[in-house]
């Protein structure tokens, strides 16, 4: 886009969260009424405002198909190219003040031309304000591979911390199993499974795009090994996320395996004590069945001798099931 043909910067006033002149080697912040500006600048801007969308479209320097990926309701990561200029939808965690967890996904959209880069979302954006952070600290961006790679790493990064914190958490949760204290439950690595889950779609997500945008022909030359790198990063993050989750399924499995095992030694011995039962249960039957001819029904002592009979049958059959390789230690 050239200096002319640029639109005025008030006009995206309404929708406009934050906005850098990068050109000349630094960092400006661009106020709304700044006008004019030189050499690449970065716009970030708020769809939540009706003057973003109709800002954008009159943006006749970007192609209408970009243009109609920037406003559109849609949340499937998905990437094109036209006349130049490069068109994303990709997620990112929304940014929570009231939540220290990265436990909600957004969509960013951007649109980068040869001295523009545009990014506009819906809800805040945890990388917006990593990016802010950085273009605060003065340094500028004079090429838009140099405004890709600021972008991606950043969302990147997310993620990665996202992928760190869930390793370290299974593995506290695997000393914890381990050590046998608070041992975590199949149903307690729910959660972590679906944080996991969440980041892999993620992941899926911005490797379709960079696929998307590295086979495409129309890429600008200048960008190509910038998509390169960013896609092997990002296939690099994808493995790391695989390595969790085979933790996640190594833990999960290991759990069963304690719990079957747990289940299977109280079924043991509940045989065991149905074994030696069933011989007892068996002799206070016979004399309690109210027929003539019953032994010791009239002697003295007869109560005290049917149950010596009793704990003797007992007695016998845990003699029997140890001989026979029943009992173990």
């Amino acid at each position: 886009m050239s200096k002319r043909n640029r639109p005025p910067l008030a006009a995206a006033g309404p929708g406009l969260i934050w906005a850098f002149d990068l050109g000349g080697g630094r960092a400006r912040p661009i106020e709304v009424c700044d006008g004019e500006t030189t050499g690449f600048r970065w716009l970030h801007l708020s769809l939540a405002h009706q003057g973003t969308e109709t800002w954008i479209n009159r943006l006749t320097s970007l192609p209408e198909d970009v243009r109609e990926m920037l406003v559109a309701n849609d949340s499937h990561q998905r990437a094109l190219v036209d006349s130049g200029v490069v068109g994303c939808v990709i997620h990112d965690f929304e940014r929570d003040f009231e939540r220290s967890d990265l436990s909600q996904v957004g969509v960013l959209r951007f649109a980068l031309t040869a001295d523009m880069m545009i990014t506009v979302r819906l809800h805040p954006i945890r990388s917006a304000d990593a990016i802010r952070q950085a273009l605060d600290r003065g340094n500028g961006i004079d090429a838009p591979a140099d405004a890709l790679d600021l972008l991606i790493g950043t969302v990147a990064e997310s993620i990665s911390t996202a992928v760190r914190d869930l390793s370290l958490e299974v593995q506290r949760a695997e000393d914890a199993f381990l050590d046998g204290r608070d041992s975590p439950t199949a149903r307690g690595l729910v959660g972590l499974r679906r944080r996991l889950a969440m980041a892999n779609r993620m992941l899926d997500g911005m490797r379709a795009v960079f696929r998307r945008l590295e086979g495409d022909e129309d890429l600008p030359e200048t960008m190509v090994a910038t998509v390169e790198r960013l896609n092997q990063r990002i296939q690099a993050l994808g493995a790391d996320a695989l390595g969790v989750q085979r933790q996640i399924l190594q833990l999960r499995e290991e759990i069963d395996i304690s719990v079957d095992q747990r289940t299977n030694q109280n079924l043991y011995v509940l045989s065991i004590m149905t074994a030696l039962m069933l011989p007892a249960t068996f002799v206070t039957g016979l004399f309690g069945m109210n027929t003539g001819g019953m032994p010791w029904a009239q002697a003295s002592h007869g109560t005290l001798l049917a149950t010596l009979l009793a704990f003797g049958t007992a007695g016998a059959t845990y003699l029997f099931l140890r001989w026979m390789g029943f009992m173990r230690r």
